[in-house]
C-alpha cells in the first residue's frame, strides 16, 4: 500500500490503497480496514479517497464521520 503522506505530522492513518469501488486504509496500530460503497457509502468513500490523496484529514474525517463502519477488518 502507499504511504499516507500525513502533512500534519500527527495522523493515525500510516497508508491506503484506493479501488474503484473501495479504499483500504493502514493505520498505526497495524490494523487495516476496507471500507467501500456498501458501508461506509459511496460518497464517504470517495471523501476518503480524496482526502487520502491529498495527505491531509483522513484519520480526522474516519473518526469523527465514519468511525466503525467499516465493509471489513482485514488485519
Amino acid at each position: 500500500m502507499p504511504r499516507y503522506r500525513d502533512r500534519s505530522g500527527r495522523s493515525g492513518v500510516v497508508a491506503y490503497e484506493t479501488c474503484p469501488d473501495a479504499i483500504v486504509v493502514g493505520f498505526k496500530d497495524g490494523k487495516v480496514y476496507l471500507y467501500d460503497y456498501a458501508t461506509p457509502g459511496q460518497q464517504d468513500v470517495e471523501k476518503m479517497k480524496r482526502l487520502a490523496v491529498r495527505g491531509r484529514g483522513l484519520s480526522t474525517y474516519i473518526s469523527q464521520v465514519v468511525r466503525d463502519r467499516y465493509a471489513k477488518r482485514l488485519r
